[in-house]
């Protein structure tokens, strides 16, 4: 488009329609792009003043709908919704493939013993925690005290979780013990998600009008959001950790196998985690939207009563879930 840009253009929401699943998934394609994480420090601090200019009604001279939309994507993949600051590169949902491709495949491939189980469990845990911590909802602080607690309790709950799987796979069938990896990932998420985002369970999470006016903070909304983010990430993981195990076990009992280095084998193991990723984690993401919604009656009783108070008129609330 060699036009310049309109200055209507609402880049404080999606390009597509996030009532749709189509609109999601495109919107979550862009900010879960595995190119971004290899953007410049310079690349992505000219999208950040791309963005907040225009935001503050001053374009760039020349700028162009598709330039406007190209920074607001890359400037969503690398700064946080609510507050604003850069997040750390590998908690970025953009570096979900490259990192769980790798951390994945260890886990597929070393999941017969119990140090083995005990490191990459940790591994992907703590990989987790970051990544949960950095897509956390709301821009209240969190202290370093209440971090470390989070940390530990998350990524020992998990790793307890994936020992006592592997125990109880040892009594049954082979190819049960190769999906220990993703039961013990899935049990795993429903501990380590709450844990590293507690503190939103214990004081709430900013909810706001249609026009993003504050109205209050509501547990009860990150309770939603933090189940929606659970939902989304075992989903994530499904596709990479329960099929390749069952393709895995059918072919190494043929007989052409025993011929194929083991090498080739592991190679078609990563790229077929690799090709997974690519398509599962922005189509989970898309299951809910991120700016998700609740009615004013689910609310807490004293936040009902203040919103009623002050906007009688308002029936639905948003926040956003995180990632």
């Amino acid at each position: 488009m060699s036009e310049e840009v309109s200055r209507n253009i609402n880049i404080k929401e999606p390009r597509w329609d996030q009532g749709t699943f189509t609109g999601r998934a495109k919107h979550f394609f862009m900010v879960t792009d595995p190119r971004n994480v290899l953007l410049s420090s310079e690349t992505l601090e000219e999208a950040r003043v791309t963005v907040e200019n225009y935001r503050a009604g001053i374009m760039k001279p020349g700028l162009t709908e598709d330039e406007l939309w190209r920074a607001k994507y890359i400037y969503d993949s690398a700064f946080h919704p609510d507050t604003g600051e850069k997040m750390f590169v590998i908690g970025r949902m953009s570096a979900q493939v490259p990192m769980n491709m790798s951390i994945t495949g260890c886990m597929l491939t070393f999941y017969r013993t119990t140090p083995a189980v005990v490191f990459w469990q940790w591994v992907n845990q703590s990989f987790n925690a970051i990544v949960n911590y950095t897509n956390r909802s709301g821009d209240a602080p969190i202290t370093v005290n209440q971090l470390g607690a989070a940390y530990a309790s998350a990524t020992t709950g998990a790793v307890v979780t994936a020992l006592g799987l592997k125990s109880l796979a040892t009594r049954l069938p082979p190819i049960i013990s190769r999906f220990v990896p993703f039961a013990a990932v899935a049990a795993a998420n429903c501990i380590n998600i709450p844990f590293m985002r507690q503190r939103e369970l214990k004081y709430g999470i900013p909810v706001t009008d249609e026009n993003g006016n504050r109205l209050g903070e509501s547990p009860n909304a990150a309770r939603q959001a933090i189940v929606q983010v659970v939902v989304s990430r075992i989903g994530m993981a499904m596709p990479a950790m329960a099929i390749p195990p069952v393709i895995m076990n059918a072919l190494e009992k043929r007989a052409f196998m025993k011929k194929v280095p083991v090498t080739t084998s592991k190679t078609f193991l990563f790229s077929s985690l690799d090709f997974s990723l690519v398509f599962a984690t922005p189509l989970c993401c898309a299951l809910f939207p991120q700016k998700s919604s609740m009615s004013v009656s689910g609310l807490e009783e004293d936040l009902q009563e203040r919103i009623r108070k002050t906007s009688p008129h308002i029936t639905t609330v948003y926040f956003n879930k995180g990632l």
